[in-house]
């Protein structure tokens, strides 16, 4: 190579050196995601964006009402990827917020119990032969009680009714769960309330109201409450993530099933109409579904998982599983109303 070439080979790298430094570097890619407390760590978001060298956003809601509304703002355009329960699907199906999913994109399906592979027989996930949603992990919400308070273990939904422990109980802060606790308090059924007995379970709500410390939405602050005013008794939305967190934190506590049965949901990863990138989006509910990811699920929050057969609860038949409810705007408003002071007369 002559003189002349070198310096002109010299010259072009020095002139693309100075191009790359000028141009601003890439940016990542950004996958925006909604979901619950201890249901993307900020290790496993790392994994995940340093597999697919992707930024991860991660926003999270504390009851199905919050959801609701950040997904129907500007038609889920503000996410990519969320979880909700299987009730909860229905709503966003019939809205136009989300898109069937592409499983030949999901591989670790093949790892989740049969029960979740079957995808037909998932209530609330599938319309018109096209699959919407895929299991993620599920927990029953029964009663978590102080040991050195009851003598005994609490039976019944009821004693969250107790005037004894007026004052020392915990509630969840949701209309629609509230309403079917106060249901199975009358005996009736829980996501059916005709109207006789509506107004029979707004007397019931107001009561409640009377009766708790307060009502919480997040399980951290829900143990956060139980222990620094020594709560007798919780209903317990997050069901063993929250037992788990008040074993962690040295609390002695115990926990049952009421004999009426407890509320159960089966929360599910979904794509929303909005993704930017869909194809992106299913990956992450792949990830979601890796056994590893499902493990540390269990280990760390205490929740069962949809691939190994004993992180589930002993007592499957006591559960009953979330459906739609009568009238879910309606519950809302009353609800409304009694966190508000309402009175019963004024119904």
């Amino acid at each position: 190579m002559s003189k002349r070439d070198i310096r002109r080979s010299v010259m072009l790298a020095a002139m693309l050196c100075c191009l790359a430094l000028s141009c601003p570097a890439r940016a990542l890619e950004t996958l925006r995601v909604l979901t619950w407390p201890g249901y993307a760590d900020p290790d496993l978001v790392k994994r995940f964006e340093q597999l697919h060298q992707v930024r991860v956003e991660v926003s999270y809601v504390s009851s199905d009402e919050a959801l609701r509304q950040k997904l129907s703002v500007n038609g889920a355009g503000d996410y990519d990827v969320f979880a909700a329960n299987t009730a909860e699907m229905q709503y966003y199906i019939e809205h136009g917020l989300i898109v069937p999913l592409r499983l030949p994109n999901l591989p670790n399906r093949a790892h989740q119990l049969p029960r979740f592979r079957d995808l037909q027989q998932v209530p609330g996930i599938s319309r018109a032969g096209q699959v919407y949603a895929v299991a993620y992990t599920y927990s029953e919400m029964g009663l978590i009680y102080d040991r050195k308070q009851f003598s005994t273990a609490p039976q019944s939904i009821t004693a969250l009714w107790d005037p004894r422990y007026r004052g020392k109980v915990l509630a969840f802060d949701t209309s629609g769960h509230n309403f079917s606790i106060a249901a199975l308090a009358l005996k009736g059924r829980p996501f059916r309330i005709d109207e006789q007995q509506f107004k029979q379970a707004v007397a019931q709500l107001v009561a409640l109201r009377r009766n708790v410390l307060t009502f919480y939405t997040l399980p951290e602050e829900s143990v956060e409450l139980f222990r620094k005013h020594k709560v007798a008794l919780m209903f317990a939305n997050y069901g063993n993530q929250q037992l788990k967190l008040l074993r962690d934190a040295g609390a002695d506590v115990g926990y049952v099933i009421p004999s009426e049965g407890a509320l159960a949901w089966l929360d599910c990863w979904a794509v929303t109409h909005g993704a930017r990138n869909r194809l992106l989006a299913e990956q992450w509910i792949d990830f979601m579904l890796d056994k590893d990811v499902g493990v540390e699920l269990t280990r760390r929050q205490g929740l069962a998982n949809t691939t190994e057969p004993g992180s589930a609860t002993k007592q499957s038949d006591k559960l009953i599983w979330l459906e739609p409810v009568e009238d879910d705007q309606r519950r809302a408003a009353y609800w409304a109303r009694i966190m508000s002071g309402d009175v019963p007369e004024k119904f």
